[in-house]
């Protein structure tokens, strides 16, 4: 899908892997490491990533963070955080949201070109992968509508067959509505 000479791509793959100017770390408040994709980033990443994310403390649900990508092909790492599901509480999907919006801030702030998402909350957040799609994909085009960047690529890397052939479905679903 293309919006405002901006490609949304996906893709099934390891975000590690990507030659993106940034990547963006499904974080933990404390900037920790952790499990799942955060453990994957610091893992391949190096020390450098864990260094700066010590300096900088901790991160809010729903904001962002910048370090470098240390061993990582790409120049950046963008920490985001996301909700920790729980059924029935109120504001999880506005939480979510703000995590792609304020990681595409970012992006736009650092004069990102490229970036590369995984799905935030689906993993150990256990955030359900069908509405997670849905808010992460139309955050991400209503962005690309409405605000002015310089991005040409957000391109979202999807761990397993399930979570990409969602996302895939989402979007086909959000192109058929615009």
């Amino acid at each position: 899908m293309l919006i405002n000479n901006c490609e949304i791509e996906l893709m099934q793959g390891d975000i590690t892997q990507q030659n993106t100017d940034a990547i963006v770390n499904a974080a933990n408040k404390a900037l920790a490491g952790g499990a799942g994709v955060d453990g994957a980033i610091h893992s391949a990443g190096g020390p450098t990533i864990m260094e700066e994310c010590n300096k900088i403390g901790r991160c809010a649900e729903g904001h962002a963070v910048v370090t470098v990508g240390g061993d990582l092909p790409a120049k950046y790492v963008i920490h985001t955080v996301g909700p920790i599901y729980s059924a029935g509480a109120l504001g999880q999907e506005r939480v979510l949201a703000s995590a792609y919006r304020n990681s595409l801030k970012l992006a736009v702030a650092y004069s990102i070109s490229t970036i590369a998402f995984p799905s935030i909350s689906t993993g150990s957040f256990r955030y359900p992968l069908h509405d997670a799609a849905k808010i992460a994909l139309s955050t991400v085009t209503e962005f690309l509508k409405n605000e002015t960047h310089d991005l040409h690529l957000v391109r979202f890397v999807l761990f397993d067959e399930k979570t990409f052939f969602t996302y895939q479905e989402t979007l086909l679903q959000l192109g058929e509505t615009s």
